[in-house]
């Protein structure tokens, strides 16, 4: 078997389709809400991510079929007046899981991060997520708080505009 993990190339065509179609797996996925993307999104994804200079994705191929995908944004610590890589989704498609994908491509973004400096990587994962929270946890994730008399952080969200 033959893994390879490959910083995407948006423009390149056969990474834009894969990019779409891990994402849109993963929107069928229960955990990913269990509805399908619209076609312009799945279609049109990778050119609009080409267009953000602080986006990258990266992709993972086993014997050279796409497995996995995460998608990273940069962003920035105030109270570490550093950057920091925020990854915003992770991807490993069924039949691939458990031969250590996400732990090769978590791998991948960590070294971007550390290239461009930053002092930490944040994610999002939902509370019945308990394979992706173990996952994430074998690689160094923990909860997030500041003071343990007032919590840890939740992430939120408010829509704006069309829901599409």
């Amino acid at each position: 078997m033959e893994i390879k993990v490959v910083t995407a190339d948006y423009t390149n065509r056969r990474h834009g389709e894969d990019i779409g179609f891990l994402i849109d797996s993963y929107a069928r996925d229960p955990m990913g809400g269990a509805t399908p993307l619209a076609d312009s999104v799945r279609n049109n994804l990778s050119l609009a991510l080409a267009k953000l200079p602080h986006a990258f994705s990266i992709l993972c191929y086993v014997d050279n079929k796409p497995a996995g995908l995460i998608n990273c944004f940069d962003a920035f610590s105030t109270f570490k007046c550093k950057p920091l890589v925020n990854i915003h989704d992770i991807i490993v498609l069924g039949d691939f899981r458990g031969l250590g994908l996400s732990q090769l491509m978590l791998q991948k973004v960590e070294g971007i991060a550390k290239d461009k400096g930053c002092c930490k990587l944040t994610l999002e994962v939902l509370e019945g997520n308990k394979v992706a929270q173990g996952s994430y946890r074998k690689y160094g994730f923990s909860g997030y708080e500041l003071d343990p008399n007032v919590g840890r952080a939740l992430f939120w969200e408010k829509h704006i505009g069309p829901s599409n």
